[in-house]
């Protein structure tokens, strides 16, 4: 920004202005930052205090503000002057004055230092957040002419339920369904589960209303017998290719949702349990198909009057699936009632290593507590053996603490949901798990140029057909399942690819009632990431941020190391291996930034150098005994910065040493930030950051676990230092582990004065 007047405003209310020196303060910053005005003022975010700096704005030309006082997360939206001003926060409430700990030195006075421990703090933080200011530019937005019309993938309930919210609420929609009919597995359902009060009786199919209202909207364009052939570009961009019948036709899209469903586990790997085996033996799958026509024993056609429901057949099992699939409890229950309709003195035997019926649905349960004709137990399946027509069924381990045994009509194992997306991300898990040193080798011997059949085919099976880098299905994210990945605590829609939103079972098991609140979730993200790419500004979790990369491709040397390390796709390449980047794809959280080793990507907002002088702008002292020591915290605006402000906030107190830099992710740290610290002769540097492995909570998905395997490239930084590698630790904390947060921070400052300081202090 040209010509830029930098104003500092320093709040004294909410106890700061009795802790700390203010006027030090200011005499410090109009020494070293040379603004063009700094004013303390009571309460910044009071009517008279926004009413000042307006006035400065309008009369002084003041178009970069820097607001001294609470924490950017807390009036947010208050200390807004328009798009010509550029507003910093520094943090001087929650990470100086509230947290502030008396550390353990002589008074300063006694010392070279110039103010107190705490003014030195609030000091650092004002220098650091004019230092940002003075790089800031105001970003550009790139806004394509974007498409509003949403794709919808899968004409099965949840489909037709996104499609028709989609329109509702004003857009084009186009579905596409594999099949020559719409409704999915929901229109060869007998009956469904409760979905109103009381929520205790099975309910009549309605399936056949909900396809007849998508077939009667204007808005919406049904494309049956149709599957995808490809899909590039990206939000607000995309072009769809799509095969109906032997015609292709091509699409622009803005936005996707693909509720491609479910499919039911291959009950032929149960014969333990009689399936194959048994005629008798059957999934709640075909049992439902069997309702619907009618229930008879398909042996031999004769009426059924008894039937055992064997739960979690195959599932919450590591040999088979690993998962719990939720709905099939409600299944066996609402099939029990089945068999109770066809007469008074039929039987229903429930055998279930867990009841699972979340919420309301206790009632469902009750109900059938209360039936006569529905005997329910926890128990372990013995055996399941044939006796002519009929087939018995031995248990142990019951709720009455007697084996079992019954004689009954049918079996019905209730086999868990596998995502339509199950196979190609079997495939793509192989292709990363076999990428093994032979095959390397392979490759350097000339067969580089030969394609992997098995990247033949999984191009073939993948629902989207993706031309992305990165590969035509999404990749996988955690333990291997199949489910098409999302962030689950946070984004429950999201999927790494922007603007691809996933609905309904293909995103996890759930039955009808679920899929409707699911299909509308996620036909709001794609209308709320269109609308984004329409304003040029990003979508969740930097929802409005207007900044995207930028490359300087003069020193660009085709690493590659940004296009494979995005989480999110949003970089494709050239022959060459040169980025090419895609803007609306882009979620803005620096990954590629932290990945690139030449530091040619960069920010408006947000960018190596910025950071760069921020950390040169923190005062390290001399010698340690008189300052104490300097500690770098570069901690995630996500769950760790949040976590500081709530401990904080209740009155958590911790070493006086740390400085605190807030990052979008982990995974934007660039090796030269850390190597910048330790020639500035800063004792440690703690990157703490979200959950990665498991228990994930990166709302970037992989930003704290790419972080954590640079930390060997960090390592051998050091090493060039002659600096030791534990001076650079990085820890996950999750946004409720607040009260750990001091503990953590200070336990890392105990292991930095163990080593003493850093050599480098002084120079």
């Amino acid at each position: 920004m040209a010509d830029r007047k930098i104003g500092v405003y320093i709040c004294t209310g909410c106890d700061i202005g009795n802790n700390v020196d203010i006027e030090k303060v200011k005499e410090y910053i109009d020494e070293e930052c040379s603004p063009a005005l700094i004013k303390e003022l009571p309460f910044l975010c009071g009517q008279s205090g926004l009413e000042e700096i307006k006035k400065d704005i309008e009369n002084e030309g003041i178009n970069a503000v820097c607001i001294a006082g609470c924490s950017p997360r807390v009036n947010w939206d208050v200390f807004d002057f328009g798009p010509e001003v550029v507003v910093e926060r520094a943090n001087i409430r929650e990470l100086a004055v509230w947290s502030y700990k008396e550390p353990d030195l002589p008074p300063y006075e006694e010392t070279d230092l110039e103010a107190d421990p705490l003014t030195m703090m609030v000091q650092d933080y004002i220098k650091m957040a004019v230092a940002k200011l003075e790089k800031i530019e105001m970003p550009e937005p790139e806004i394509p002419e974007i498409n509003k019309t949403i794709l919808v993938v899968g004409g099965g309930y949840t489909g037709l339920n996104a499609a028709l919210d989609a329109a509702k609420a004003g857009y084009d929609v186009v579905l596409v369904e594999k099949e020559a009919e719409l409704g999915g597995f929901a229109a060869k359902m007998y009956k469904r589960t409760p979905s109103k009060y009381p929520f205790t009786d099975t309910e009549e199919n309605n399936i056949s209303e909900l396809i007849s209202q998508v077939q009667d909207n204007d808005k919406i364009k049904i494309l049956t017998s149709a599957t995808i052939q490809r899909i590039s570009g990206a939000p607000g961009i995309y072009e769809a290719n799509v095969k109906v019948g032997e015609e292709e036709q091509t699409l622009n899209i803005g936005a996707i949702v693909l509720a491609t469903g479910w499919k039911p586990y291959d009950a032929s790997k149960l014969s333990d349990l009689g399936y194959g085996k048994i005629k008798n033996v059957v999934t709640n799958v075909e049992f439902e198909t069997l309702a619907k026509e009618g229930i008879k024993r398909p042996s031999d056609g004769a009426e059924v009057k008894s039937v055992a429901f064997i739960q979690c057949a195959g599932q919450r099992d590591p040999e088979h699936l690993p998962y719990c699939s939720s709905i099939c409890c409600m299944v066996s229950l609402k099939q029990a009632q089945y068999v109770r309709e066809l007469s008074p003195d039929a039987k229903a035997f429930i055998f279930y290593k867990d009841m699972r019926t979340t919420g309301i649905f206790e009632n469902y349960y009750k109900a059938a507590q209360d039936d006569p004709g529905i005997f329910l137990t926890k128990a372990e399946i013995e055996e399941i053996v044939e006796d002519g027509d009929q087939v018995i069924v031995r248990v142990k381990d019951t709720l009455i603490g007697e084996d079992l045994e019954v004689k009954v009509d049918m079996v019905v194992l209730a086999t868990g949901m596998v995502p339509t997306t199950f196979e190609e991300a079997q495939l793509e898990f192989e292709l990363k798990q076999e990428d093994s040193e032979e095959q390397k080798e392979e490759s350097k011997e000339g067969e580089e140029n030969a394609e992997d059949p098995r990247l033949v085919k999984l191009r073939e099976i993948s629902c989207l057909k993706l031309d992305y880098r990165q590969g035509p299905t999404f990749p996988d994210l955690m333990l291997f399942d199949g489910f098409a990945d999302s962030n689950y605590i946070c984004f429950p829609y999201e999927t790494r690819r922007t603007g691809i939103y996933t609905a309904g079972c293909v995103r996890q098991p759930m039955g009808l009632v679920a899929a409707k609140e699911d299909a509308t979730g996620a036909a709001l993200k794609a209308i709320q990431c269109i609308e984004s790419a329409n304003r040029g500004v990003a979508v969740h979790p930097r929802s409005g941020d207007m900044s995207f990369p930028k490359f300087n491709f003069v020193r660009c040397t085709q690493c590659k190391r940004c296009t494979e390390e995005c989480p999110f796709g949003a970089l494709d390449d050239d022959e060459k291996g040169t980025p090419k980047p895609n803007p609306t794809r882009c979620r803005r959280c620096g990954t590629c930034m932290g990945a690139c080793p030449e530091r040619v990507i960069s920010f408006d907002n947000y960018s190596i150098t910025m950071v760069n002088d921020m950390i040169t702008s923190i005062q390290v002292p001399e010698y340690e005994d008189e300052g104490g020591y300097r500690i770098l915290v570069l901690c995630c605006e996500n769950d760790a910065y949040p976590a500081l402000d709530m401990a904080a906030m209740r009155g958590k107190k911790w070493s006086a040493y740390v400085r605190f830099i807030p990052v979008r992710c982990l995974g934007s740290v660039n090796t030269q930030w850390i190597a910048e610290a330790m020639s500035k002769g800063i004792d440690g540097v703690l990157l703490l950051g979200c959950k990665y492995g498991d228990d994930y909570q990166c709302h970037f998905m992989k930003g704290s676990e790419l972080c954590n395997r640079r930390m060997e490239n960090v390592a051998e930084t050091l090493a060039r230092l002659q600096v030791e590698a534990e001076r650079v630790k990085q820890v996950q904390v999750a946004i409720d582990e607040y009260d750990k947060v001091p503990e953590i921070i200070d336990q890392f400052v105990e292991e930095i004065e163990g080593f003493g300081a850093n050599p480098y202090k002084g120079f």
